[in-house]
Protein backbone atom coordinates (compact mmCIF):
# COMPACT_ATOMS: atom_id res chain seq x y z
CA UNK A 1 0.00 0.00 0.00
CA UNK A 2 2.87 2.31 0.83
CA UNK A 3 4.30 1.94 -2.83
CA UNK A 4 1.14 3.13 -4.55
CA UNK A 5 1.16 6.51 -2.27
CA UNK A 6 4.55 7.18 -3.11
CA UNK A 7 3.38 6.18 -7.07
CA UNK A 8 0.14 8.94 -6.55
CA UNK A 9 2.11 11.90 -4.80
CA UNK A 10 4.92 11.71 -8.03
CA UNK A 11 2.01 12.26 -10.60
CA UNK A 12 0.71 14.67 -8.59
CA UNK A 13 4.05 16.39 -8.71
CA UNK A 14 4.60 16.22 -12.31
CA UNK A 15 1.09 18.04 -13.26
CA UNK A 16 1.99 20.56 -10.95
CA UNK A 17 5.37 21.39 -12.60
CA UNK A 18 3.56 21.32 -15.76
CA UNK A 19 0.97 23.67 -15.51
CA UNK A 20 3.41 26.76 -14.12
CA UNK A 21 5.05 26.89 -17.18
CA UNK A 22 2.11 26.79 -19.30
CA UNK A 23 0.89 29.38 -17.69
CA UNK A 24 4.11 31.62 -18.41
CA UNK A 25 4.06 30.78 -21.94
CA UNK A 26 0.59 31.57 -22.22
CA UNK A 27 1.13 35.51 -20.49
CA UNK A 28 4.34 36.08 -22.93
CA UNK A 29 2.04 35.41 -25.82
CA UNK A 30 -0.74 38.13 -24.88
CA UNK A 31 2.16 40.55 -23.66
CA UNK A 32 3.99 40.13 -27.08
CA UNK A 33 0.88 40.12 -28.86
CA UNK A 34 -0.10 43.56 -26.86
CA UNK A 35 3.59 45.18 -27.70
CA UNK A 36 2.60 44.40 -31.31
CA UNK A 37 -0.43 46.45 -31.05
CA UNK A 38 1.10 49.29 -29.69
CA UNK A 39 3.95 49.59 -31.79
CA UNK A 40 0.81 50.15 -35.28
CA UNK A 41 0.91 53.58 -35.58
CA UNK A 42 -0.08 55.98 -38.41
CA UNK A 43 2.43 57.83 -40.17
CA UNK A 44 1.78 61.54 -39.91
CA UNK A 45 5.22 63.16 -40.68
CA UNK A 46 7.68 62.57 -43.93
CA UNK A 47 10.80 61.18 -42.41
CA UNK A 48 13.86 63.37 -42.80
CA UNK A 49 17.24 63.07 -43.21
CA UNK A 50 19.73 64.61 -41.00
CA UNK A 51 20.83 67.13 -43.80
CA UNK A 52 18.95 70.15 -44.29
CA UNK A 53 19.70 72.61 -46.59
CA UNK A 54 18.37 76.64 -46.48
CA UNK A 55 17.14 78.93 -49.04
CA UNK A 56 19.38 80.20 -51.44
CA UNK A 57 22.10 77.35 -50.41
CA UNK A 58 24.26 75.86 -53.31
CA UNK A 59 23.76 72.25 -54.28
CA UNK A 60 24.28 69.52 -57.03
CA UNK A 61 22.20 67.04 -58.19
CA UNK A 62 24.00 64.36 -59.86
CA UNK A 63 22.18 64.99 -63.57
CA UNK A 64 21.73 68.22 -63.72
CA UNK A 65 24.56 70.18 -61.74
CA UNK A 66 24.53 73.02 -59.50
CA UNK A 67 21.62 74.12 -58.36
CA UNK A 68 19.93 77.03 -55.91
CA UNK A 69 17.74 75.95 -53.25
CA UNK A 70 15.18 78.98 -54.29
CA UNK A 71 12.11 77.61 -51.67
CA UNK A 72 11.31 75.09 -48.91
CA UNK A 73 7.90 74.11 -49.53
CA UNK A 74 5.16 71.64 -47.83
CA UNK A 75 1.99 69.72 -49.49
CA UNK A 76 -0.50 67.14 -47.74
CA UNK A 77 -0.34 64.11 -49.68
CA UNK A 78 -3.29 61.48 -47.88
CA UNK A 79 -2.89 62.93 -44.41
CA UNK A 80 1.29 63.20 -44.40
CA UNK A 81 2.89 66.38 -44.49
CA UNK A 82 5.79 66.37 -47.19
CA UNK A 83 8.33 68.99 -47.11
CA UNK A 84 10.22 69.24 -50.62
CA UNK A 85 13.00 71.87 -51.92
CA UNK A 86 12.25 73.96 -55.10
CA UNK A 87 15.83 73.84 -56.89
CA UNK A 88 16.65 76.13 -59.53
CA UNK A 89 19.24 74.79 -62.02
CA UNK A 90 20.35 78.01 -64.21
CA UNK A 91 22.74 76.48 -66.73
CA UNK A 92 18.94 74.20 -67.82
CA UNK A 93 16.68 76.89 -66.96
CA UNK A 94 15.21 74.19 -64.80
CA UNK A 95 13.52 74.17 -61.68
CA UNK A 96 13.91 71.05 -59.76
CA UNK A 97 11.08 69.63 -57.04
CA UNK A 98 12.82 67.16 -54.70
CA UNK A 99 11.58 65.82 -51.40
CA UNK A 100 13.50 66.32 -48.16
CA UNK A 101 13.24 62.44 -47.38
CA UNK A 102 15.36 61.75 -50.99
CA UNK A 103 17.71 64.28 -50.49
CA UNK A 104 20.47 61.79 -50.54
CA UNK A 105 20.43 63.35 -54.56
CA UNK A 106 21.65 66.17 -53.43
CA UNK A 107 25.17 67.28 -52.33
CA UNK A 108 26.52 70.36 -50.75
CA UNK A 109 28.77 71.85 -53.20
CA UNK A 110 32.38 71.53 -53.19
CA UNK A 111 35.35 73.01 -50.37
CA UNK A 112 37.82 75.36 -51.86
CA UNK A 113 40.29 72.57 -50.52
CA UNK A 114 38.06 70.47 -52.87
CA UNK A 115 38.33 72.96 -55.66
CA UNK A 116 42.42 72.87 -55.36
CA UNK A 117 42.34 69.45 -56.13
CA UNK A 118 40.13 69.69 -59.36
CA UNK A 119 42.47 71.92 -60.23
CA UNK A 120 46.02 69.64 -60.02
CA UNK A 121 43.48 67.01 -61.46
CA UNK A 122 42.77 69.14 -64.53
CA UNK A 123 47.01 69.81 -64.40
CA UNK A 124 47.90 65.73 -64.94
CA UNK A 125 48.05 63.86 -67.63
CA UNK A 126 45.08 62.46 -69.42
CA UNK A 127 44.67 58.86 -69.21
CA UNK A 128 43.77 57.46 -72.23
CA UNK A 129 42.17 53.98 -72.86
CA UNK A 130 42.68 52.12 -75.79
CA UNK A 131 39.02 50.59 -75.93
CA UNK A 132 36.55 50.88 -77.84
CA UNK A 133 35.12 55.05 -78.05
CA UNK A 134 31.20 53.46 -77.14
CA UNK A 135 32.37 51.56 -74.35
CA UNK A 136 34.73 54.88 -72.92
CA UNK A 137 31.42 57.26 -73.83
CA UNK A 138 29.35 55.33 -71.40
CA UNK A 139 32.17 55.56 -68.35
CA UNK A 140 32.64 59.12 -69.08
CA UNK A 141 28.68 59.62 -69.07
CA UNK A 142 28.28 57.64 -65.74
CA UNK A 143 31.33 59.71 -64.41
CA UNK A 144 29.50 62.78 -65.43
CA UNK A 145 26.07 61.95 -63.83
CA UNK A 146 27.60 60.40 -60.47
CA UNK A 147 27.67 64.18 -59.01
CA UNK A 148 31.05 63.32 -57.92
CA UNK A 149 33.40 66.57 -58.73
CA UNK A 150 36.77 64.99 -58.99
CA UNK A 151 35.63 61.99 -61.29
CA UNK A 152 34.08 65.62 -63.06
CA UNK A 153 37.41 67.07 -63.40
CA UNK A 154 39.09 63.18 -64.65
CA UNK A 155 36.74 63.55 -67.78
CA UNK A 156 37.26 67.22 -68.33
CA UNK A 157 40.98 66.39 -68.12
CA UNK A 158 40.79 62.78 -70.46
CA UNK A 159 38.61 64.91 -73.03
CA UNK A 160 40.40 68.54 -73.17
CA UNK A 161 41.32 68.65 -77.27
CA UNK A 162 44.70 70.87 -75.96
CA UNK A 163 46.47 67.53 -74.89
CA UNK A 164 48.96 65.84 -77.06
CA UNK A 165 47.27 62.29 -76.91
CA UNK A 166 43.88 63.65 -78.99
CA UNK A 167 44.82 65.86 -81.56
CA UNK A 168 41.06 65.87 -82.61
CA UNK A 169 37.84 65.37 -80.99
CA UNK A 170 34.18 63.68 -82.75
CA UNK A 171 31.22 65.41 -82.25
CA UNK A 172 30.24 62.86 -79.18
CA UNK A 173 33.71 63.71 -77.42
CA UNK A 174 33.12 67.21 -78.00
CA UNK A 175 29.79 67.16 -76.25
CA UNK A 176 30.74 64.97 -73.06
CA UNK A 177 33.65 67.35 -72.98
CA UNK A 178 31.38 70.35 -72.81
CA UNK A 179 28.86 69.04 -70.67
CA UNK A 180 31.77 67.75 -67.93
CA UNK A 181 33.76 71.31 -68.38
CA UNK A 182 30.17 73.32 -68.16
CA UNK A 183 28.83 71.89 -64.81
CA UNK A 184 32.85 71.60 -63.42
CA UNK A 185 32.71 75.38 -64.68
CA UNK A 186 29.39 76.33 -62.77
CA UNK A 187 30.91 74.38 -59.21
CA UNK A 188 34.04 76.43 -59.39
CA UNK A 189 31.82 80.23 -60.08
CA UNK A 190 29.78 78.81 -56.54
CA UNK A 191 32.70 78.07 -54.47
CA UNK A 192 34.81 80.43 -55.27
CA UNK A 193 32.30 83.13 -55.93
CA UNK A 194 33.99 84.45 -59.32
CA UNK A 195 32.36 85.56 -62.42
CA UNK A 196 32.22 83.12 -65.66
CA UNK A 197 34.91 84.92 -67.57
CA UNK A 198 37.67 83.85 -64.43
CA UNK A 199 36.14 80.68 -63.62
CA UNK A 200 37.22 79.31 -67.53
CA UNK A 201 40.36 81.25 -67.57
CA UNK A 202 41.27 79.30 -64.09
CA UNK A 203 40.45 76.09 -65.76
CA UNK A 204 41.80 76.60 -68.82
CA UNK A 205 45.01 77.53 -67.34
CA UNK A 206 45.43 74.05 -65.70
CA UNK A 207 44.11 72.42 -69.00
CA UNK A 208 46.98 74.27 -71.06
CA UNK A 209 44.41 75.20 -73.45
CA UNK A 210 45.40 78.14 -75.11
CA UNK A 211 43.40 80.99 -77.01
CA UNK A 212 43.27 79.60 -80.56
CA UNK A 213 41.38 76.62 -78.95
CA UNK A 214 38.77 78.75 -77.68
CA UNK A 215 38.01 80.97 -80.59
CA UNK A 216 37.31 77.54 -82.31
Amino acid sequence: MKKKSKKVKLKKIKKKKLIKPLKKQIFSQKSSSDDEKIVIKKVKKQPTEKRIYNINDHVVYPKHGVGKIMSIEKAVIGDIDIHFYKVFIDKDKLTLTIPINQQSNLRPIASINQINKCVSILKSKPKIKRTMWSRRSQEYEQKINSGKIYELAEVVKDLNKNSNAIAEQSYSERQLFEKAYDRLQSEFEAVLKIPPEESRKKMDKALGRNQNIEAE
